[in-house]
């Protein structure tokens, strides 16, 4: 197979590998078809108030400040006199959109809806704005449309501010709630003279959404601790105690308004949220008004934790809920259906009710759900052979009913309180129902991509041991089986493999999946006859150095593992990669590039010991990187200045990029400051770094094709855009390591000389010269070494200043250069950039060795290829269903992590050749032939 068909055909493989753990985990759990279930007793409530205060935590708004000062008085009052409060559990990930939609339609989204739509929805699903017959809603642009798009008819009422006002570097960005507030006083008061609008306002089940964005946005600007996030939770209890005063004397009193008040997540202490924190999930519930619990005193608490005691709550009794339970709690109170995808369970401890009222708004609630698994067991069943069909055992058909009629018979009877544990137990059943036929799948698909990834994986040993290694191969006829034979039985295979999939009527991606597997390992099978010609020249072969070798990988793949749980891993594996020289020898050859390889491993190993980025903000840190980097730059110019002098042109380009560095330096510390004094972004300093991040694409092709020029230059380039986009120890990281991997490139050139292979003058080579192929060589046993030697860099990039598996890892302040509006798609791919960044200067250290150490590019990036997928196919397996060791979110992003970087391996292993040589990879015209 030539080069350019060997990387179309990998990308595509890998594609399909990569897509495939969201078709496996990450279905969307939504079915439709079930029908509404009606309590048939009068509601308690008319009206609903639902108050978000995006991003508060449950601490920040329970515990006083040090001097005792409660934060909220006024929602502290409704808990010590008529409310019920406690702490709302949310999922991770923890960020508005799931938040939100747990709240109001009951179900938590799969990861990949949010990449799909951040404003709309990437699939109808039913909330209890939907089910109400008004609903009008204040707030912000990102969060308002996508409950209005789902709903069906036009009784959902948005009214946002523009987008542009969700500004970080705004001057005080609590305007945003009290935009909310304004608005909200001012359509109650256009209401008193329209006589249709208070027709409708005094209407039943009519709820009013209040999204209050300022605390999340203060949070991210300026920290949860800060003055300005505490006094927005002030400003927010004020604004609430004005809407509830406002409401209660427009309707007049009537004592049938409901009041909530929570949080769709979190904050960590730096600003953050995404990930499962306690600080993140663990959110504020405050519930009063018509059919809410008053407050109950109380001396034992059902919680073992000290929350309560820290927050001086210790006396109130606390109710915890998960956040999918707000939803049928709201719908509930004003006597609408639970919205028909809501998985929450009805929190009974919150209503002020008959045990009549609870007993059949829980068998609603059963029913509900157990509409849901009934829809997802006959659309399993539909699409399985009945011979291969396995129902859950535990919630039969005669079951269901019999749970029907016996409910409905203890509420008849009058036993209400059997009856609702009888529910209880019930919406657990069909909650593991549904949750055992959405994960119905998952070990079929699973077996197909794990066949698919050991066939890949084979073929390509199999394909560096064909064309890579020196092997005797015996005369005559090595086919055990014809080509046209096997190629009839892999058709007989795949024709078989279509047939069971359409008798099953299965989705076109489980096609891709189980088809996959054949041609691989047809293409396995047609190059036995190398495994065959392995075992013949064992003999020949140095197996105990063999052994050794591929037990110090499988070894080092382990750790590398591990560092992905653990980033203090890479820190020892560092540790250990500094040993390198003195257990090869290469110390008595060159001591003084030994112990510079020693001491530049060292200080690398000192970033993954750090904190995450985006804990500490450090301009002065960032500033420091960019005076190492020009003293860098310029030490590398005098101690080349004679073996191999730079053209006026190249001077010129260097001292342009040296100014550009320090400018770039300089934006970052004036936004800083802007920022700071609440005076925005400036103009100048954004045009400044949208310009150099489009530049720094473009400026390296303009230098010298020498080896250590082009580097340069493509390290400032690099460099002035990671400056920008640094907020403290982080902008350290791509000097350090660029030093170690100059470093390394020279002691490969030593590795060289050592294996008594010939030595080319580092400063001699030119990326833009043919390759000579009489120098072309085949592969060595210390080629793996050097392959895994860039995985472990490569590792070490993603994760050197923190976790890239974690959302957490992440400060929007990291972008204020560039914009401070939020933009969550801008945002986001400024900040994977930020993560490639350092994976390019690997790449480009790895494309160099390639070309020193005279190997083709296809030779190292093979043994590289296997490496990365033995690595995927360790976390695909660290996957569990049930009772896992370990997270299963964490190991399918880490998965995902590994997969991307494959693939990012295959398209920038052609991008940087082409910023290191202007010639594309296939470019090359080179064949090599092998005996």
């Amino acid at each position: 197979m030539r080069v350019a068909t060997f990387f179309i055909v990998g990308l595509l493989v890998h594609v399909v590998f990569f897509i495939s753990i969201f078709d496996i985990y990450f279905t969307s759990p939504l079915v439709h078809g079930m029908t509404p279930q009606h309590v048939p007793l009068p509601a308690p409530a008319k009206r609903l108030v639902l108050f978000v205060a995006d991003g508060l935590r449950a601490d920040s708004f329970y515990k006083p400040d040090v001097n005792a000062t409660i934060r909220a008085p006024f929602l502290r009052s409704v808990m010590e006199e008529k409310g019920t409060w406690g702490i709302s559990h949310t999922h991770v990930p923890t960020e508005s959109r799931p938040g939100h939609v747990a709240l109001i339609a009951g179900f938590y989204e799969d990861v990949s809806a949010v990449a799909k739509g951040w404003k709309e929805n990437p699939v109808e699903f039913d909330s209890v704005f939907n089910e109400s017959k008004h609903t009008w809603s204040w707030g912000s642009p990102d969060i308002l449309p996508m409950f209005a798009k789902g709903a069906t008819g036009d009784h959902v009422y948005t009214y946002t501010y523009p987008a542009e006002s969700e500004d970080f570097a705004s001057e005080d960005a609590s305007r945003l709630d009290l935009w909310v507030f304004d608005e909200v006083k001012a359509f109650f008061n256009s209401a008193k003279g329209n006589e249709s609008l208070l027709s409708e306002l005094h209407e039943e089940k009519n709820v009013f959404f209040l999204h209050l964005l300022g605390i999340d946005t203060n949070g991210h600007a300026h920290r949860p601790m800060s003055k300005e996030y505490l006094e927005n939770i002030l400003l927010v209890d004020t604004g609430v105690s004005e809407i509830v005063s406002l409401v209660e004397d427009f309707f007049g009193n009537d004592g049938r308004t409901a009041f909530i008040f929570t949080s769709d997540h979190g904050m960590t202490d730096w600003g953050s949220h995404g990930a499962g924190h306690a600080s993140e999930t663990l959110t504020p519930l405050v519930a009063w008004g018509a059919g809410i619990q008053a407050a109950e005193r109380t001396h034992a608490q059902p919680y073992q934790d000290q929350h309560q005691e820290d927050w001086d709550l210790g006396r109130l009794k606390r109710v915890d809920v998960n956040q999918a339970d707000i939803a049928p709690l709201m719908s509930s109170l004003i006597g609408v259906p639970i919205p028909l995808n809501s998985v929450g369970v009805l929190p009974l401890n919150f209503l002020n009710n008959t045990q009549h009222f609870k007993a059949e708004s829980m068998l609603a609630n059963s029913i509900q759900i157990l509409e849901q698994f009934k829809v997802k067991m006959a659309h399993k069943k539909e699409t399985t052979l009945s011979i291969f069909f396995t129902p859950y055992p535990i919630l039969t058909e005669e079951q269901q009913e019999q749970f029907l009629q016996h409910a409905k018979s203890l509420i008849h009877k009058g036993l209400h309180e059997e009856a609702i544990y009888l529910c209880g137990e019930m919406i657990v059943q069909a909650l593991d129902g549904l949750s055992y036929y959405h994960r119905y799948d998952r070990f079929f698909l699973g077996c197909s991509v794990v066949l698919g990834f050991a066939g890949w994986t084979s073929y390509v040993v199999l394909v560096i041991l064909k064309t890579h290694a020196s092997l005797r191969k015996p005369p005559g006829n090595r086919a055990l089986i014809s080509d046209e034979r096997l190629g009839r039985v892999f058709l007989c295979m795949g024709l078989t493999i279509v047939a069971f999939l359409l008798l099953q009527a299965s989705p076109w991606t489980y096609y891709i999946y189980c088809l996959l597997p054949v041609p691989v390992w047809h293409a396995v099978c047609k190059e036995i006859g190398t495994l065959t010609d392995v075992i013949r020249s064992a003999p020949s072969l140095p197996l105990w150095k063999c052994f050794g070798y591929f037990l110090l990988v499988a070894c080092g793949i382990e750790l590398l593992v591990v560092s992905f749980f653990y980033r203090a891993m890479l820190s020892l594996g560092l540790l250990l990669l500094s040993l390198w020289p003195f257990l090869s020898g290469l110390y008595a050859k060159a001591p003084t590039r030994s112990l510079t390889w020693v001491l530049s491993c060292v200080c690398l190993a000192a970033f993954p010991l750090m904190p995450v980025v985006g804990r500490e903000s450090n301009v002065h840190l960032v500033t420091c990187a960019a005076a190492l980097t020009l003293f860098n730059t310029i030490s590398y110019l005098v101690s080349t200045r004679s073996l191999s002098p730079l053209p006026s042109k190249d001077k010129q380009l260097f001292i342009c990029q040296m100014v550009h560095v320090a400018l770039c330096a300089y934006v970052l510390t004036s936004t800083h400051f802007s920022l700071q004094q609440k005076q925005g972004l400036p103009l100048f300093n954004q045009l400044v770094s949208w310009s150099t991040l489009v530049v720094s694409f473009v400026v390296p092709l303009l230098s010298s094709t020498r080896l250590f020029h082009r580097l340069m230059s493509i390290l400032l380039s690099l460099v002035s855009t990671y400056l920008l986009l640094s907020t403290g120890y982080e902008a350290l990281f791509p000097p350090v390591l660029s030093w170690l991997m100059f470093v390394w490139i020279n002691m490969e050139q030593e590795a060289m000389t050592a294996a008594a292979f010939s030595k080319q003058e580092l400063h001699r080579i030119d990326f833009s010269e043919n390759v000579d192929i009489a120098k072309i060589r085949q592969l060595k046993l210390d080629d793996i070494r050097r392959s895994y030697f860039f995985v472990f860099f490569i590792i070490t990039a993603f994760f050197g200043t923190g976790n890239i598996a974690s959302i957490n890892s992440f400060d929007p302040a990291s972008v204020y250069c560039f914009l401070t509006v939020f933009n969550p798609f801008v945002m986001g791919g400024l900040m994977m950039w930020k993560v490639l960044i350092p994976f390019v200067i690997v790449m480009c250290t790895f494309e160099t060795i390639q070309v020193s150490t005279q190997l083709s590019s296809r030779s190292l990036f093979l043994i590289v290829l296997v490496i990365s997928d033995l690595m995927a196919l360790h976390f695909f397996f660290l996957v569990k269903d049930y009772g896992s060791w370990l997270d299963i979110g964490t190991s399918i992003s880490h998965y995902v992590i590994v997969m991307s970087m494959t693939i990012f391996l295959m398209i920038l292993s052609v991008m940087t050749h082409v910023l290191t040589s202007k010639r594309m990879l296939v470019g090359r015209k080179l064949k090599v032939h092998f005996k």
